[in-house]
């Protein structure tokens, strides 16, 4: 339901007057639909996604609609369209899925060419322009996920490839790891606590879980170093997480998971591969400890902590 403002005067009345309306600053926007305010502004600056009303001091102010609107672009985005084409498909609600296919392949292609020359200038310039526009659970889906995917394949057995791994994973470790630090300064309540329980280090599904749980404003905490049962129990005893998230992308040892089940005293979470490698194992142990849950990629673990309320504030 769209609502005119009035655009004389210019005092602060005018921008309370209009919230008592129903009209959303654009803070209020971002938490409710997952885009963050820089997405937002960048939709409308670049594409004309989204034209807010605006008071005479200039604050953008969203209506029903306009929410309605953001979730609808947020249904093409997750379905592989680029952001670019969104605006005539909101206007003839026509699929072109094939192109929108083809769009994130160039970009994961440009991505992957700049981790394979180890450039990480160039690299940067690719995610940041894509994290302009697009919010980080279709990121995730559409472009991160598949790349991964893709250079796992490209480092099967081929000389170069642990370079390209360790500076990869380095890049993304620092990337996410910013993103963490400010979202942390910003959000409130018990942390996530989000531990790598592999031999490898910077693992980045995990790194991909913590960057989407912190974007939804839930502080994270992330120890990307596997850490004993006991040593478990005295970090959830100092902390206080709001639950734990347990990351593997490897086999594990069967018996030591329920060790760390016992460590903690909340809601306990394990993603990963993992869960695809253990699946009869992790069968039986849900039985005996019906607390436990699994995903099997960062998406899939964003998707039970939003079911289970673990994210909201606290």
């Amino acid at each position: 339901m769209s609502r005119e403002i009035s655009a004389d005067g210019s005092t602060t009345d005018d921008y309370q007057a209009a919230l008592a309306q129903g009209f959303m600053p654009i803070r209020d926007v971002a938490r409710i639909t997952g885009v963050n305010a820089v997405t937002l502004r960048a939709w409308e600056r670049r594409y004309g996604l989204i034209v807010p009303h605006r008071t005479p001091k200039g604050h953008r102010l969203y209506s029903d609609d306009h929410v309605a609107r953001i979730q609808a672009i947020l249904t093409w985005l997750n379905r592989g369209v680029s952001v670019s084409q969104v605006k005539g498909l909101l206007r003839t609600d026509q699929p072109a899925f094939a192109e929108a296919s083809s769009q994130w392949d160039e970009k994961r292609l440009r991505m992957q060419e700049a981790i394979c020359n180890l450039a990480e200038r160039r690299l940067d310039d690719c995610f940041n322009g894509e994290l302009a526009l697009y919010p980080p659970h279709t990121l995730c889906k559409q472009l991160l996920l598949p790349l991964f995917e893709a250079l796992e394949q490209r480092w099967q057995g081929q000389f170069g490839a642990q370079v390209e791994r360790v500076f990869f994973h380095s890049w993304l470790r620092s990337k996410l790891g910013a993103r963490l630090y400010h979202n942390n300064r910003q959000a409130t309540g018990a942390s996530l606590l989000m531990i790598n329980l592999s031999d490898l280090p910077m693992e980045p599904g995990l790194w991909l879980c913590a960057w989407l749980a912190s974007s939804a404003d839930c502080p994270v905490e992330v120890f990307d170093w596997p850490i004993s049962p006991t040593e478990l129990a005295l970090a959830v005893e100092h902390m206080q997480p709001r639950a734990v998230l347990l990351y593997s992308s490897q086999a594990l040892n069967p018996t030591n998971l329920p060790r760390m089940l016992a460590a903690c005293e909340c809601p306990c979470l394990l993603a990963g591969p993992t869960v695809v490698i253990h699946q009869q194992e992790l069968r039986v142990l849900t039985e005996l400890h019906p607390e436990l849950r699994v995903a099997k990629d960062p998406l899939a673990a964003l998707n039970l902590l939003t079911d289970l309320d673990l994210l909201s504030a606290q």
